[in-house]
C-alpha cells in the first residue's frame, strides 16, 4: 500500500498548480475593487494588470503539466469575470463615473449603469468565448478579449491619475471609454490572438518581428508604464475596427 499511495497525492499536488495561479488572479481583481473604493487608483490598476499576467500563466502551466480540466476552465472564467469585468468597472466608477451625479440624478444613474454595462458585456463575452472555443479560428478573437478591455480601462485611469487629471473633469470621457470598451467586447469584430498561423505543426510560432515589438514594449514599459500600457491597449482596441473597415473596403472594391 505504501508504494501506491504517493502516486495520487502527487497528481493532486500538480493539479492544484494552475488553479493557484487562477486564485492569484482572482485575488488581484478583488484587491483592485477594494483599492478603488479607497481611492487608491494606481494600486487598483496595477492589480488588474497583475491579474492579466496570472491569467496568461495559468493556462500555460496547465498545458505544460498536462492538468487541463473542465473545472479549471470554469474556475478561470469565473475569476476573469471578477478581474476583468467587475474590477475595471468599479475602478472606472469610483474614479470618474460616480461624479456624474454632480450633473443630476439622471446622469448619476447613467454613471453606474455604464459601469454595469461593462460588467455585463464582460460576462457575455466570456460566455460566448466558452461556448465557441472549440469552433472558432484560434488565430482570432471574436470581439475584444476581456483582459484587453480591462487593460484599456485600467491604463486610461492609471495614466490620467498619474498626470493628475481629475476623474470629475473627465467623467464624460470616462463614460465614453467604458461604453466603447463594453460594446467592443460583444461585437463580432475579429482581433488577432497572437497565437501563430494556426496551420501545420509549427502553428504556434509567430513572426520574428513580433519578438522585436515585444522587446520595444518592454523597454517602453520600463520608461513609462502607464502611458505605454495605454498606447498598447488603445492601438490593439482600434486594430479590430480598422482592419474590419479595410476588409469591407477591399470586399466592396472587388465587387463589380
Amino acid at each position: 500500500m505504501s508504494e501506491i499511495d504517493p502516486t495520487p497525492r502527487r497528481g493532486r499536488g500538480i493539479y492544484l498548480l494552475p488553479n493557484l495561479f487562477t486564485t492569484g488572479g482572482l485575488f488581484a481583481g478583488f484587491f483592485a475593487i477594494i483599492a478603488a473604493s479607497q481611492g487608491r487608483f494606481t494600486a487598483a490598476c496595477l492589480a488588474i494588470f497583475v491579474a492579466a499576467i496570472l491569467d496568461g500563466i495559468d493556462g500555460r502551466v496547465a498545458r505544460l503539466t498536462n492538468t487541463q480540466s473542465e473545472f479549471g476552465v470554469q474556475y478561470d472564467s469565473l475569476a476573469d469575470l471578477i478581474s476583468f469585468g467587475m474590477a475595471p468597472a468599479m475602478v472606472m466608477y469610483h474614479w470618474a463615473l460616480l461624479s456624474l451625479r454632480l450633473d443630476g440624478p439622471t446622469l448619476g444613474k447613467i454613471g453606474w449603469l455604464g459601469a454595469f454595462l461593462y460588467a455585463a458585456c464582460a460576462a457575455l463575452r466570456l460566455a460566448r468565448f466558452n461556448s465557441q472555443v472549440a469552433t472558432v479560428d484560434k488565430r482570432y478573437f471574436v470581439g475584444l478579449a476581456s483582459p484587453a478591455a480591462a487593460g484599456l480601462m485600467a491604463s486610461f485611469v492609471w495614466t490620467c491619475h498619474e498626470l493628475e487629471f481629475s476623474g470629475d473633469d473627465l467623467r464624460f470621457v470616462a463614460l465614453g471609454v467604458t461604453v466603447v470598451a463594453a460594446l467592443l467586447m460583444v461585437s463580432r469584430i475579429r482581433y488577432t490572438s497572437f497565437k501563430g498561423s494556426g496551420r501545420g505543426p509549427r502553428s504556434d510560432r509567430v513572426p520574428f518581428v513580433a519578438l522585436v515589438v515585444a522587446v520595444g514594449i518592454l523597454i517602453a514599459l520600463w520608461v513609462d508604464p502607464p502611458k505605454t500600457l495605454l498606447a498598447a491597449s488603445l492601438l490593439y482596441a482600434l486594430s479590430g475596427p480598422v482592419l474590419w473597415c479595410l476588409r469591407r473596403r477591399g470586399g466592396a472594391g472587388a465587387t463589380p
